[in-house]
């Protein structure tokens, strides 16, 4: 057994842990990558290429789910195309402003678009407020991926 690719794994995967709440890191990338490590470690006897696929497939079920959040949650809350492309343009822009940026991004952009749409200022907040839930879901949702990512990952270590 490796000990160095094993503590690089449980690094990563510490790491990868923080950013599914920290939008500065990429959460479940640096999990996998963790995991792929530390299934190296003893040159993938404990965990197979099978469970690595799985583990694969369930981090792929979370770009999506990432991607569209913001613009799910404000079509939820009868959003214009204009807010939905908003939101995902503040998500786009809010890359560039820090945790800020990335906390307010889709709800001022969600916010603009719906105001340029139909200029109701009520109207406009309620979408920006449910572009945001919608984040907050998405955030619940790459939390709950990750601890299956792990928990798959812990079963075949352990069997």
């Amino acid at each position: 057994m490796e000990p160095l690719l094993l503590a690089a794994g449980i690094l990563l995967v510490v790491l990868g842990a923080a950013g599914t709440v920290l939008p500065v890191l990429p959460g479940v990338p640096l999990v996998l990558g963790g995991l792929v490590l530390a299934a190296a470690s003893d040159g993938f006897e404990r965990v197979g290429w099978l469970p690595l696929l799985l583990i694969a497939l369930l981090a792929a079920l979370s770009l999506p789910v990432d991607a569209l959040a913001a613009a799910l949650g404000a079509k939820r809350v009868g959003a214009s195309r204009w807010a939905l492309a908003g939101a995902l343009a503040g998500s786009i822009a809010g890359l560039f402003f820090g945790l800020p940026g990335l906390v307010l991004g889709p709800f001022v952009g969600a916010f603009a678009g719906e105001w340029l749409a139909r200029r109701d200022l009520a109207g406009a907040g309620r979408v920006g407020l449910g572009t945001w839930l919608g984040m907050v879901v998405a955030a619940a949702a790459k939390i709950a991926i990750v601890f299956a990512m792990v928990g798959l990952f812990a079963a075949a270590w352990a069997l």
